[in-house]
């Protein structure tokens, strides 16, 4: 044996004897988080289940769509109502801005929480979102359980007292074991926590996180038994090459719808928001106005209802006609549009999955329709589409390949899908901040989409790196209260964000922090921020996050 195969082995046996005990630790506490994110996903499938089937007076829940059209048109109208009410109440009470808590503000945690979530208000979130669905409220359950899972994961963080980077590590085994339970899709799970949570895939997690999505999948599987979402009538033939040319423009069409139902949600939110204001409604009856939309709405398409899942399953097998699926499509955008725009709760994975299959299904039959002897299969379009305007929205490309075909066990489709999927994310982000989670992130000015250059700075205040009056290296103070007379500072509660803009415009080696009193008192010096501080901070910020993102 060569003198460097023995320095190898002796430096393995080293980082084993170190680090063995507390890497096994700390799986031990991913396979727990795994399990408890499992039964959470489960609870909460179960939960929507009964209180739905409780609201309509339907043990079928899977057939809700169709059993909702022979109920009164009074009863279609009243349930999302009532739910809206609750929802809105329970929103008011338990969470500081009547807004419910999503994946977007787990990937806020992520980057800049050290792997922490909101504990109440998170809670307040999922039993709204439960309401939501339970009521006819148009979205998906995947991102309350998300979330939820996060609450659990920083319920352990705060025990532990863990780090940033071990925070982080078990917020995606916690996400990982709610989506793998969710889709019954373990390999989605992960790579789902990897690419949409923690936006990298760093060795050192990997373990954790598959560990914990094989143990959520596994208790889904307990459940529900070892069976797809959906069941896909026949094996789709695929002529590939001679249909690429259509694949690749259902992705673009996928693109633009994603797009689209994107823009539709934000709108939304931006009109509900200025006539609440306008109006002064209570933000508490914001969710019953959404929900009275959506009951007039469900009384002659009960499609829009719930997560969709019959519908998608219907447009997978082909048993709607081209119409159907045009106006399915149109019609569950805006409802999802009015649910998420009207604070009722829920995510958007669900109903992107089932606007996908629509698109997917419409273009298909159009496109047999002019080649009947080349196209594949209308159903084989609409698998493609799913995913196409899925991984859209969710900026999601590598995940959301995996979840239609773990969703359908349909593998020998996969190059038309990820054909499809491929387009449809190149253009879906481009019309937004690169996915819906970051551009709802954007929009409340955490800047996330651009990088850890564009964040980092915003996780620092001045106060914790400016050098304090009484330093031995502290800024003249003369010099400070000209620059304060200039309107040259920076306040004590700013961070680097606000703080680097204006030393590249002033060209000052440092800006006084003060403390504001009010208008007629005079501020008060707390120290100086040096610009050369401000870049030893931010580049040390940057040369960690590159070493967790590559270890």
């Amino acid at each position: 044996m060569s003198g460097h195969a023995v320095q190898h082995i002796a430096r393995a046996w080293s980082v084993l004897l170190s680090r063995g005990p507390s890497q096994f630790q700390f799986w031990l506490i991913a396979l727990v988080i795994g399990i408890a994110a499992g039964f959470a996903a489960l609870g909460f499938r179960l939960a929507i289940n009964g209180l739905q089937g409780f609201l309509y007076g339907t043990e079928e829940v899977h057939k809700l769509h169709s059993f909702v059209s022979g109920l009164p048109w009074y009863w279609v109208l009243l349930i999302p109502i009532g739910g809206g009410l609750v929802v809105g109440l329970i929103l008011d009470r338990f969470t500081p801005d009547g807004r419910v808590r999503s994946v977007a503000d787990v990937i806020e945690g992520a980057a800049l929480r050290e792997g922490r979530v909101e504990g109440k208000a998170g809670i307040a979130s999922a039993l709204a979102s439960l309401i939501t669905l339970s009521s006819g409220g148009s979205s998906g359950r995947e991102g309350p359980v998300v979330h939820l899972a996060a609450v659990m994961s920083t319920w352990v963080l705060k025990r532990i007292r863990a780090d940033g980077v071990t925070g982080r590590d078990l917020l995606g085994c916690a996400v990982a074991a709610a989506v793998s339970a969710s889709f019954n899709a373990p390999i989605a799970g992960a790579l789902f926590a990897l690419e949409v949570v923690l936006r990298h895939f760093a060795i050192h997690a990997f373990a954790p996180i598959v560990i914990a999505s094989v143990s959520g999948a596994l208790i889904s599987r307990l459940s529900f038994g070892d069976v797809t979402e959906f069941d896909l009538p026949v094996t789709t033939m695929l002529q590939f090459y001679q249909e690429l040319p259509a694949f690749l423009l259902l992705g673009a069409v996928c693109g633009v719808v994603a797009g689209l139902v994107m823009l539709a949600i934000f709108a939304a939110e931006d009109f509900a928001a200025a006539v609440q204001a306008r109006t002064g409604l209570p933000r508490w009856l914001r969710p019953t106005v959404s929900g009275a939309i959506l009951g007039l709405m469900a009384i002659p398409f009960p499609h829009i209802i719930g997560v969709g899942y019959e519908t998608t399953a219907l447009a997978l097998s082909g048993q709607l006609l081209l119409w159907q699926a045009i106006v399915f499509a149109m019609l569950k955008t805006i409802a999802v549009a009015v649910t998420v725009g009207g604070r009722m709760g829920g995510g958007v994975f669900s109903p992107s999955l089932m606007i996908g299959a629509l698109t997917g299904l419409a273009f298909g039959q159009i496109a047999t329709g002019f080649f009947p002897t080349v196209s594949g299969t209308p159903g084989l379009y609409a698998l493609a589409g799913m995913g196409g305007v899925a991984a859209a929205v969710l900026g999601a490309p590598i995940s959301t390949t995996l979840i239609v075909f773990e969703l359908t066990g349909d593998w020998a489709t996969g190059l038309a899908v990820m054909v499809t999927v491929s387009i449809s994310t190149a253009i879906g982000t481009r019309l937004v901040d690169r996915s819906f989670f970051l551009t709802q992130l954007e929009r409340r000015n955490i800047h996330l989409a651009a990088g850890p250059q564009a964040y980092l700075l915003a996780t620092f205040r001045v106060t914790n790196v400016m050098r304090g009056t009484s330093s031995e290296r502290a800024a003249p103070p003369d010099r400070c209260w000209d620059l304060v007379e200039k309107g040259l500072y920076l306040d004590g509660g700013a961070t680097l964000e606000t703080a680097m803009p204006l030393f590249d415009r002033t060209g000052e080696p440092f800006l006084p922090v003060v403390a504001l009193q009010g208008a007629d008192k005079p501020p008060e010096l707390l120290g100086a921020l040096y610009h050369v501080d401000a870049l030893k901070v931010f580049s040390g910020a940057l040369a960690a996050t590159a070493a967790e993102e590559h270890s």
